[in-house]
């Protein structure tokens, strides 16, 4: 770490982990005999556990949100832009909790992990899981850390669908909803990628039908092209002409007429993709994009928004860029419209922003901005 970064970074965290013995009964209509849950945490509970945040994470995304897991780590947590003093997150003021999503690979009790009932690895036996789901797990640990009510439920992308549900099945349970680059729900041409993402993995030989844990071998191709799919959609085409254009790799001259890597922006992604394999597992990538596929809070009611979230009592946030794609200001909007059509509270913010999707991760001015005024406005009401 440099100075700079441990100035403003939260520093070395450890994480952390708790078993539930309880049962959780899924939406699939499958029940988890017990679970573990991966999180950490970044500043002090208060006396009345008043200044608590929950922030979800994306698909690819875990529980490392700041800090670092040593002082060799160069890479802080996922959302070291807003966590930490001073930053829109403040760890000076809340007690942050960020926890691995059960199905995760880090940790919380998925795919990897051993099935009680047989011994074995669950691999493609764990079951299919739901942002409802998260929602009952995530109450659970806030039990166990003793916030009954938290001041908010953050989150970014598949994060913020999270923070909505929350604000849906658990009303008295948080204060705030700060919902950024999210949707209500994924539009067709977000599914057909997930699925061609899906396709790619569940193609590879070595996928096996998701019990290639038994050999020892991995679907690296398959997880490699679904993250570079993803990838792609995660960015702007301003951003990636910014960062790449048609820059060659190599010696000056013309072209070499193969299909070796010959444009930046092909090296780039083959370096997101194999590095994703390292650190993510093929099966937790399918439960992920499914649950992302499956969310639609306002299906139970017949497709109206409205009525789904009639009974939210929090304020939210809501946030959205310019450049975003895969979940443009437009369905930002709907929820924005959907909370005014029932006289809830809403504060609202259209970002500038050349990043594409992953601009919710950087730090953008704007958005700092408005975003640490919002939580200013938080930390006020709870007196911190």
């Amino acid at each position: 770490m440099t100075a700079l970064a441990e100035e403003r970074s939260v520093g070395v965290i450890t994480p952390q982990t708790v078993h539930f013995d309880e049962p959780l009964a899924l939406d699939s209509g499958r029940v988890l005999p017990g679970y573990t849950i991966a999180y950490e945490t970044y500043g002090e509970l208060n006396a009345d556990a008043s200044n608590a945040i929950l922030v979800c994470h994306a698909l690819s995304g875990n529980h490392h949100a700041a800090g670092y897991h040593s002082h060799d780590e160069r890479k802080p947590g996922w959302w070291e832009a807003c966590i930490g003093p001073g930053k829109p997150l403040d760890t000076s003021r809340f007690f942050v909790v960020c926890s691995n999503n059960i199905g995760g690979c880090h940790g919380s009790t998925g795919p990897t992990s051993v099935n009680p009932e047989t011994g074995e690895l669950y691999g493609a036996d764990f079951p299919l899981v739901t942002v409802r789901d998260w929602v009952r797990s995530q109450a659970r640990l806030a039990d166990h850390l003793g916030v009954e009510r938290w001041a908010a439920v953050a989150g970014g992308s598949l994060g913020g669908m999270q923070a909505l549900q929350w604000a849906i099945d658990q009303p008295e349970r948080l204060r705030h909803a700060v919902v950024i680059a999210a949707a209500p729900r994924l539009s067709a041409q977000n599914i057909a990628f997930n699925e061609v993402a899906r396709q790619a993995i569940r193609s590879d030989p070595d996928f096996q039908e998701g019990r290639y844990a038994v050999t020892g071998d991995r679907p690296r191709t398959g997880l490699m092209l679904a993250r570079m799919l993803g990838h792609i959609t995660y960015l702007s085409e301003a951003a990636m002409g910014e960062k790449f254009g048609r820059d060659r790799r190599g010696t000056p001259g013309g072209y070499r007429y193969n299909y070796d890597v010959e444009f930046e922006v092909e090296s780039y992604l083959r370096y997101q993709g194999q590095s994703f394999v390292d650190r993510f597992d093929a099966n937790t990538y399918l439960l992920m994009t499914r649950a992302l596929d499956y969310f639609d809070p306002a299906a139970a009611h017949d497709g109206d928004l409205s009525v789904a979230l009639s009974g939210v009592t929090a304020p939210f946030f809501v946030a959205s860029f310019t450049s975003d794609w895969r979940f443009p200001p437009a369905a930002s909007h709907e929820i924005v419209r959907a909370l005014l059509d029932t006289d809830k509270r809403v504060s609202y913010a259209e970002i500038r922003a050349n990043h594409g999707h992953d601009a919710f991760l950087m730090p953008v001015p704007r958005y700092r901005e408005v975003f640490t005024t919002y939580m200013q406005r938080v930390a006020t009401e709870v007196g911190v």
